[in-house]
């Protein structure tokens, strides 16, 4: 059969059209298909950033936590340093042999305060009373304990003022020993936050915000060191 030259021309328009509609329909899944994935990227790069955010924090209160205990042990050993007056505390870092195990002596007896110039240790077990004098001698203290058999005592004597002044430096030593830590501490935050950032973690400006937080801290921290010391020194110095 013989086509027209005007219906084969629609033929063929027929045919281009069958052909290009099908392509137009791709085209706009496509398009779909990128947008949907350009906004599962936002999502993604939007729950990364949010956990990255969630890590640091938790770095910056770890930072805060560890800073907290360090000036709990900035206390406990400052609380050691004794002022004149007999005070159980003096004894919490002496240590005595116990079966083979260095022991902490308010852990093997009671320690009490007969009068405001005397301490009284009663161990536990009896026959530990040696190793306690010896360890309560040799912790350098200043003390001369004398043992009955039964408990072991202590008189505080007045403070020299040449003993004054080595308390002193203990406590400025105590001190600083406290503030080597927080910067420590400090250190371990700002490079956990910094190698976040390198590795695309945070942005800068969060990383920037972080060590800001953790440098506050540190500040903070120094301060309350210089004032615990501070009331201790003045403790050491009241006659």
């Amino acid at each position: 059969m013989k086509l027209s030259i005007p219906v084969f021309a629609a033929a063929v328009v027929s045919c281009a059209d069958a052909f290009t509609v099908p392509s137009a329909g791709l085209s706009r899944a496509g398009a779909s298909a990128v947008a949907i994935n350009q906004l599962s990227h936002r999502r993604i790069v939007g729950t990364t950033l949010q956990m990255s955010q969630e890590e640091m924090d938790l770095i910056t209160e770890d930072c805060d936590e560890r800073m907290d205990k360090t000036m709990s042990n900035l206390a406990e050993n400052l609380s050691t340093i004794r002022t004149g007056r007999a005070n159980p505390n003096m004894l919490d870092r002496v240590e005595a042999d116990y079966y083979g195990a260095m022991t902490p002596i308010n852990q093997m007896a009671t320690i009490s305060v007969p009068s405001s110039q005397q301490l009284q240790i009663s161990p536990f077990d009896k026959s530990s009373l040696t190793d306690i004098e010896k360890a309560i001698i040799y912790a350098g203290l200043g003390f001369t304990p004398t043992n009955d058999g039964n408990v072991i005592r202590i008189n505080i004597p007045q403070l020299t003022e040449e003993r004054r002044k080595d308390l002193l430096k203990q406590c400025k030593q105590i001190g600083e020993e406290a503030k080597v830590a927080i910067r420590n501490i400090r250190r371990d935050g700002v490079d956990s936050i910094k190698k976040m950032e390198k590795a695309g973690d945070l942005g800068k400006d969060q990383a920037l915000d972080g060590i800001d937080t953790i440098q506050k801290m540190t500040d903070g921290h120094v301060k309350s060191v210089d004032e615990t010391v501070g009331k201790k020194e003045a403790e050491v110095t009241t006659l």
